[in-house]
């Protein structure tokens, strides 16, 4: 099956529901290892138990820019490709990228607690992350507010291009000016500079999560295509009965 044959909504419907089951399995497998092993991971000399807030907070944290990537791509299958379930994709993965950002944020507040002394300061990582989470918000209350699916697929789709440019401010914020949030310590030039007993259960958990959110996104992906089918036969059923 190609990409091209995935367009059908019906083929994807299909393959999906073959798929499914695989990726909640190897999703609930990965997270419980994970899980597991990070809290098997030693203290930190520093941070001491305080830095397993780690293994849940960097995934939701790479997450919840991830997702706002995909639909950023899903954008441009809207407006450029003008891919059938595009905006289906771009609509679905809205609401579980909001919730990974905003376990982002908490995990991030209590893990900054006990180090910098407060829950909160408006520093650029964690301001622009904010503003990330806000987006989302955004974006599910515009596909709401607009009746016509075609014109809130096309709003949406701009409105995801421009909140593209929050990404690279999130990621460089920490290179680019001085904060508290600390920076970053596996993506660097020269390698991780986690140690294994950290880098493999933090590795491990960022597979889990990815999985879990590929999982969600496809069933909510059906989700949608099914609502989508249910709306157009009432749509049509209520004309039937005008006319």
């Amino acid at each position: 099956m190609t990409l091209i044959d995935l367009a059908n909504p019906t083929k994807f419907l299909s393959l999906t529901a073959r798929v499914l089951p695989w990726l909640a399995g190897a999703t609930a497998i990965l997270l419980l290892v994970g899980f597991y092993q990070a809290a098997m991971a030693p203290d930190d000399y520093q941070q001491g138990a305080t830095v397993k807030i780690m293994f849940v907070h960097v995934p939701n944290a790479w997450l919840a820019m991830f997702v706002w990537g995909v639909m950023s791509l899903a954008a441009l299958g809207t407006l450029v490709w003008r891919h059938p379930l595009a905006d289906v994709a771009a609509k679905a993965a809205a609401p579980i990228g909001a919730a990974f950002t905003f376990l982002a944020l908490v995990t991030g507040s209590l893990w900054g607690r006990p180090m910098w002394g407060t829950y909160w300061e408006w520093d650029a990582r964690l301001t622009s992350v904010l503003i990330l989470f806000l987006m989302y918000l955004g974006l599910m209350a515009l596909w709401r507010a607009v009746d016509d699916p075609s014109r809130a697929a096309r709003a949406a789709a701009v409105l995801t291009l421009v909140g593209a440019i929050n990404l690279p401010i999130i990621k460089f914020s920490v290179d680019w000016w001085n904060t508290l949030h600390q920076p970053a310590a596996v993506l660097r030039m020269g390698g991780p500079s986690l140690d294994k007993a950290f880098l493999i259960p933090l590795l491990v958990m960022a597979v889990g999560f990815s999985l879990l959110f590929v999982t969600l996104h496809l069933a909510a992906m059906r989700n949608e295509i099914l609502r989508r089918r249910v709306r157009s036969l009432q749509m049509m059923q209520a004309s039937q009965q005008a006319a």
